[in-house]
């Protein structure tokens, strides 16, 4: 039996090969700015689905827990007595200003987030969500403003959250923040391990020099074509494969056609590139952090891992990309969504203390996005598509034990309430984006360049990072 290159190529077809082929891309450059020095990495934590973030920073004070109470009744009877307000774990954070007097609380399957926010190591950003312009009730209700397009679709809002455009976004924020680093010298010669994801990602990691370089949890990701030849063939057929393999990688394809030799090209360099991969990893001391079982913990170790080898890599800056999805609780919300929120708490701490672990936990940012947050309103088994929402950001640097933003009353009609307690935001995830990408080493002018809305907005009064 013979395989040579040229047959592997037709084999493979030009489907699976294109998707390796990072160096197509168009490369733009822009002036260096960007602060290049030392190791810092952004890890995003996407939860797909629609986060329902009313029954994440929960009231606690009597007054507000019992209208939250009375508007959600059949759920909290559902809850049972894991919404007692005797078994919240309330928050004290160091400016209540944006509370107005109120209390807030984290429910019971969260503990560990609730002790990293009195380390001063977590912070809440409060009614965070995609938007063009700032919205008012009155401006949303007379239609005379402009909204973000496709409100309440999931993959529209996906791709707004990523890259301020609806489904079908070619470049997100996150890429563009890389390419911004490689432009001022961040990475050089390591480049495809800039932005890193363990899932199918949207468009927040692409730019136009990088792409997403995708890793599984054991190391990079495998070419599902040559797994599903070697997966049962006999061992001579795996032994020509994987020379065929090697020999694709070692030098370049001489063949006749102009795009058969560039995507042969591209395919060897993608496995030159997940070779340097897992032998960095290879290197690695193991991290004695205990991770959860569990997608979520998986895949936060991952990443742990990844950052463990950057020297390696040769990679001081770094984004990531985690997914975990089954937030879109239409219903069954009581039985499904602790659960959930219990894998958020136990992951996210795991991966903060793997940090401290390494001697980065200062230098490593997590932070959580989502499609948008949920009504207020209950259905009756749950919730449905919302707007605005609160999220997580962890890490030594951020400016933790603290709620920013805003978190509007649980209640009706008041000037966040766009119906139903959809919350209007008021924190553009492009101010979001921005504070991250400013402790990230990005200048003002290439944020304004990677946010294309940023402009619109004023600057987050206190800053969170």
């Amino acid at each position: 039996m013979t395989l040579n290159r040229r047959s592997l190529l037709r084999m493979m077809g030009a489907t699976a090969l294109a998707t390796t082929a990072t160096s197509w891309r168009p490369v733009s450059f822009t002036s260096h700015a960007a602060e290049t020095s030392g190791y810092k990495a952004l890890v995003c934590v996407f939860l797909y689905g629609g986060l329902d973030t009313h029954d994440v920073l929960l009231p606690y004070d009597t007054a507000s827990y019992d209208d939250f109470a009375q508007i959600r009744s059949m759920l909290m009877a559902q809850q049972s007595s894991t919404r007692s307000r005797n078994v919240l774990l309330p928050l004290n954070p160091l400016s209540s200003s944006v509370l107005a007097g109120r209390q807030m609380a984290l429910p019971p399957e969260m503990s560990n987030m609730k002790s990293l926010f009195d380390q001063q190591e977590m912070a809440v950003v409060g009614n965070v969500g995609p938007l063009i312009e700032p919205v008012t009730r009155s401006s949303f209700l007379a239609k005379s403003v402009r909204l973000p397009p496709r409100l309440f679709s999931h993959n529209d809002q996906q791709a707004v959250w990523q890259s301020s455009q609806p489904e079908g976004a070619q470049f997100g924020w996150g890429g563009l923040f890389a390419d911004a680093m490689i432009n001022a010298g961040a990475n050089a010669g390591a480049e495809a391990y800039s932005t890193i994801t363990t899932d199918e990602v949207g468009p927040l990691l692409t730019g136009n020099i990088v792409a997403p370089y995708r890793i599984s949890t054991t190391g990079s990701a495998q070419i599902d074509l040559l797994s599903e030849i070697n997966e049962g063939a006999d061992q001579e057929r795996v032994d020509l494969l994987n020379e065929v393999r090697r020999q694709l990688a070692a030098s370049d394809y001489n063949g006749n056609h102009i795009l058969e030799r560039d995507m042969a090209n591209a395919f060897g360099s993608a496995l030159d590139i997940n070779d340097g991969y897992n032998e960095a990893l290879a290197a690695n001391t193991p991290i004695a952090t205990t991770f959860p079982n569990g997608p979520l913990g998986a895949q936060l170790k991952s990443v742990a891992e990844a950052i463990s080898a950057r020297d390696r890599l040769m990679a001081n800056r770094q984004i990531f990309f985690v997914a975990y999805g089954g937030f879109d609780t239409h219903d069954g919300q009581a039985s499904k969504l602790p659960a959930k929120l219990a894998e958020i708490d136990q992951s996210v701490f795991a991966f903060h203390q793997s940090m401290k672990e390494l001697g980065l936990s200062q230098n490593v940012t997590l932070f959580t996005a989502s499609d948008f947050g949920r009504t207020l309103a209950e259905n009756g088994n749950g919730t449905d598509h919302g707007w605005g929402s609160h999220h997580f950001v962890v890490g030594g640097a951020v400016k933790g034990g603290d709620i920013y933003g805003s978190v509007p009353p649980a209640a009706f009609g008041h000037d966040a309430d766009s119906g139903s307690g959809r919350l209007i935001p008021s924190v553009a995830v492009e101010q979001y984006a921005a504070e991250l990408g400013r402790w990230f080493g990005l200048s003002p002018e290439e944020l304004s360049s990677a946010l294309p809305n940023l402009g619109n907005f004023n600057p987050i009064e206190t800053s969170f990072i």
